[in-house]
């Protein structure tokens, strides 16, 4: 079964906002069987959003649409559907209370803006809101099922999971979409490709293989559509046990695992500490470590030295180093990671230094050189590596392989730990 998802607001085609709306929407639409065949956005314009409902209900049984729920004049979206479906507005008790409770919560005066939101369509039924003053609305026609969600992100995942989801699974009979991905690291994409061809030329017709590339990763998807659905994930489990045998080294895990995820487990587990000593990623590694709960057991410090003058007074690279050979260097590199580790007395640590760009590069190094280097009690390791040429890429680039580099010297150490508690 199809579903078309419309995101309705100027703010989204002028680029003020994001449209995350419609990820989740299509995330959740997958998990009961619907499939998203298209997605679209339109202004706050009348005739677009009829438009655009009509012919979306001309291929698809369910149409979902985010957005003009507000109380203002500019969000027409609950009159355009009233008008569409030829109904009139009501007035719901039940909603004007629940508004009436939430303004008086917030010290905020009732007034006929927000008696307004408890006007609803006659024909539709509504979704109650418990989480804002916009209820959201199910309508039906010929069998198919317009739904209008509000444009705010908290409220329609509510409404999407208390409302919305049960109905559908209740109004429709639904077979299985399963997909199942795989997360691979330390292969472009192109060479991935080409080390599994034989393993994706083999794969049953029912299954599709996508390829997912972000930066140093890529993640392989499985999918099936309308399916018997443990049979089929029972299939994509034995297939992706057979690519355990054809690159073992390069798999990092399943769905929504990382590198740095593994990492953070892995450091955990083994109680080894880490600092990091960034010039040109300016704290994006650290980032990545302190958004993951639980990275206090771990985490010691993360320095950005930008200037040579932090470089030599924090860190403590020496200015015939950086005089000598740049600070776009192996040497200064080596010199930064065994700078953070010793300040912080860290087991492990990790150094970047580079040419994000868009200028600074020179023919010996060009924009995108970046230096690494990883240092530990038995010594340090540095290598190079040509990030990219657009400086947010690089940057991305520059972070991933720091990761990454940290995460193969922290298994050797995790390895000869267990090795030596093994044999006491």
């Amino acid at each position: 079964m199809n579903a078309e998802i419309i995101t309705i607001g100027d703010e989204i085609l002028i680029g003020q906002i994001v449209d995350t709306n419609a990820a989740y929407i299509a995330q959740k639409l997958n998990t009961i069987g619907i499939v998203v065949s298209e997605r679209a956005s339109v202004g706050d314009d009348a005739a677009q959003i009829t438009r655009s409902i009509e012919q979306a209900l001309g291929r698809s049984s369910v149409v979902i649409t985010t957005g003009g729920l507000g109380p203002t004049k500019d969000d027409i979206t609950k009159t355009t559907l009233t008008r569409m479906f030829g109904s009139r507005l009501v007035n719901d008790p039940k909603v004007e209370e629940h508004v009436r409770r939430m303004m008086a919560q917030r010290g905020i005066e009732f007034n006929d803006l927000n008696r307004g939101q408890a006007m609803v369509p006659e024909c539709c039924t509504v979704l109650f809101n418990a989480h804002g003053t916009a209820p959201g609305m199910w309508f039906e026609r010929d069998g198919k099922v317009v739904i209008s969600l509000p444009g705010v992100p908290f409220e329609m995942r509510h409404l999407m999971e208390d409302e919305v989801l049960p109905r559908l699974k209740s109004h429709f009979a639904l077979r299985a979409v399963v997909h199942r991905t795989m997360i691979t690291a330390g292969l472009a994409e192109s060479m991935l490709a080409a080390r599994i061809a034989n393993w994706e030329e083999a794969l049953p017709p029912y299954l599709k293989l996508a390829y997912l590339p972000s930066p140093n990763i890529v993640r392989l998807r499985l999918s099936a559509y309308e399916v018997e659905g443990e049979t089929v994930a029972r299939e994509i489990d034995r297939q992706f046990q057979k690519l355990h045998d054809i690159i073992p080294e390069y798999i990092v895990g399943y769905e929504n695992d990382s590198v740095q995820h593994n990492l953070h487990e892995m450091l955990r587990e083994n109680g080894l500490t880490i600092a990091v000593a960034e010039s040109c990623t300016g704290g994006n590694i650290a980032a990545k470590f302190t958004a993951m709960a639980g990275a206090s057991a771990y985490f010691l410090c993360g320095v950005t030295a930008y200037a040579n003058s932090a470089k030599m007074d924090i860190l403590g690279v020496k200015a015939s180093t950086l005089e000598k050979y740049g600070a776009v260097s192996e040497e200064t590199a080596r010199e930064m990671a065994e700078g953070v580790r010793r300040i912080s007395g860290a087991d492990l640590a990790v150094a970047t230094t580079g040419i994000a760009g868009p200028t600074g590069g020179t023919a010996e190094k060009p924009v995108g050189t970046v230096w690494f280097a990883v240092a530990d009690a038995t010594g340090t390791t540095a290598m190079m590596r040509n990030s990219g040429t657009d400086r947010g890429q690089i940057i991305d680039r520059a972070t991933a392989y720091a990761i990454e580099m940290l995460s193969k010297r922290a298994a050797a150490l995790a390895a000869a730990k267990e090795h030596t508690e093994t044999n006491k």
